[in-house]
């Protein structure tokens, strides 16, 4: 999948825009300029093509922001991972030093940008926006973030400049299932990936983000056959400076989205933090099957019940979808690191297994007559028929006569049913409600 990232100075409305594209108000929205520190990640569908966007901080320079140096590092970087970067600009305040800085790393980049000049909310401003020209950066797209002006034309733009994607997996087997190491920097992803093929793969340093680019490696060992990821790669020590939690997260959109299953690392000392909550629900959004992998568990002082209470309190942090398969290891030692390789392997086999109607329906509708789902202003929702539609997740159909009235508790309902009688742990699982 594509990337797409949103560039430019503070308060030119970068944000507004990504909330307009992602369909949501994740992304803070404020006169002030610099609210946006942190990236926010979302998809976009537009003309049955969808690609993953980024909004990123404002980029300034010699400012009293005590966060300015690490917001410019972010940006570079994410004109680096992107497949393309949409370069917004403001009508009314015409070209500033930092649209023309931002402008100098663009065409030195070499990478397609489209040029999106914000605020042109009626017909007179159009005029301001000529001067966009002399940037040297082509075509301008003439929009308004906040009523939505322009952006249908400016969304064309974007999809017939994004790169054709490709059927395979960055390899030459795209048959066989993908399993990607992602996590937070240093929390042994590249010694796991080594201590499976039983080689020095990837090189590994005491130094956070040593490893960098993804790379897939073919794994045929102990009755196992796939494509293993580890969401990095080699670069010298003198070039690891950058964003590093930045980086990892731009990492691991690519790898998740490539992948069938992912096994996150984290820290056993530091436990579930939010830089791996965010990787956690990146792999939910894509609907990937997951493993959790608790490395580390050497250094962790412990009693009896340690591991029981360990897993259960992540359990609550992962809720709702807590039914993933987690694995205390010690990749240093050696310890339960064929556990891993197991737990990844059932995953991908529930990811793709495929449940006949005839089961589902003698299991789950004896179920639903019991508890069937609550009236609505006095009508009755009656379900009929369930079946498992031909997606690469699973995900299942439940036809209705009301499916209007069906609500989030019940559907919660239908998936915790669906659990219970089939082993779907580690796959996110969808449900639709349809008209019978």
């Amino acid at each position: 999948m594509s990337l797409v990232a949103i560039v430019g100075r503070p308060n030119v409305g970068k944000s507004t825009l990504f909330n307009r594209l992602v369909g949501m108000r994740k992304a803070i929205v404020d006169e002030t300029a610099g609210v946006t520190r942190d990236r926010h990640y979302g998809k976009c569908e537009w003309c049955g093509k969808e690609f993953s966007v980024v909004d990123t901080g404002g980029w300034t320079s010699n400012s009293d922001d005590v966060f300015e140096d690490a917001i410019r590092k972010q940006v570079v970087i994410a004109i680096e991972e992107a497949d393309l970067v949409l370069f917004m600009v403001e009508a009314a305040t015409g070209i500033t030093d930092y649209d023309a800085e931002i402008a100098d790393i663009l065409r030195k980049s070499k990478k397609p940008v489209v040029l999106c000049v914000n605020k042109v909310d009626s017909g007179e401003k159009i005029y301001d926006t000529y001067e966009f020209y002399s940037l040297g950066l082509g075509e301008i797209w003439s929009i308004s973030a906040a009523n939505g002006s322009g952006t249908g034309d400016l969304l064309d733009e974007i999809i017939k400049q994004l790169p054709e994607e490709t059927a395979e997996k960055d390899d030459d087997r795209p048959d066989l299932p993908h399993i990607a190491i992602v996590g937070k920097p240093n929390v042994g992803k590249s010694s796991m990936t080594n201590a499976l093929l039983g080689q020095d793969r990837n090189i590994v340093t005491p130094v956070a983000g040593t490893t960098r680019d993804s790379i897939s490696t073919y794994y045929n060992k102990f009755g196992h056959e796939f494509m293993l990821v580890d969401t990095a790669g080699m670069r010298k020590r003198g070039k690891v400076h950058e964003d590093l939690e930045f980086y990892s997260v731009m990492r691991s959109i690519r790898a998740i989205e490539h992948a069938d299953v992912c096994v996150l690392m984290i820290d056993a000392t530091n436990g579930m933090e939010a830089q791996d909550m965010a990787i956690f629900n990146l792999i939910q959004k894509n609907k990937k099957g997951c493993v959790i992998v608790v490395n580390k568990w050497d250094l962790f002082v412990k009693d009896n019940n340690t591991l029981k209470e360990y897993a259960e309190a992540l359990r609550n942090r992962l809720a709702p979808f807590d039914d993933v398969p987690i694995v205390f290891t010690s990749v240093v030692k050696m310890q339960r690191v064929m556990d891993v390789l197991n737990a990844a392997a059932e995953v991908y086999q529930n990811y793709s297994t495929k449940i006949s109607t005839a089961r589902l329906n003698e299991a789950l509708l004896p179920e639903i007559e019991n508890y069937p789902p609550p009236a609505w202003k006095g009508k009755y929702v009656k379900i009929k028929y369930i079946t498992q539609l031909p997606t690469a997740f699973p995900a299942f159909a439940f036809f209705c006569n009301l499916p209007q009235y069906v609500k989030e508790p019940y559907k919660r309902f239908l998936e915790n049913k669906l659990r219970s009688y089939f082993n779907l742990c580690g796959c996110p699982v969808q449900i639709f409600l349809r008209q019978k």
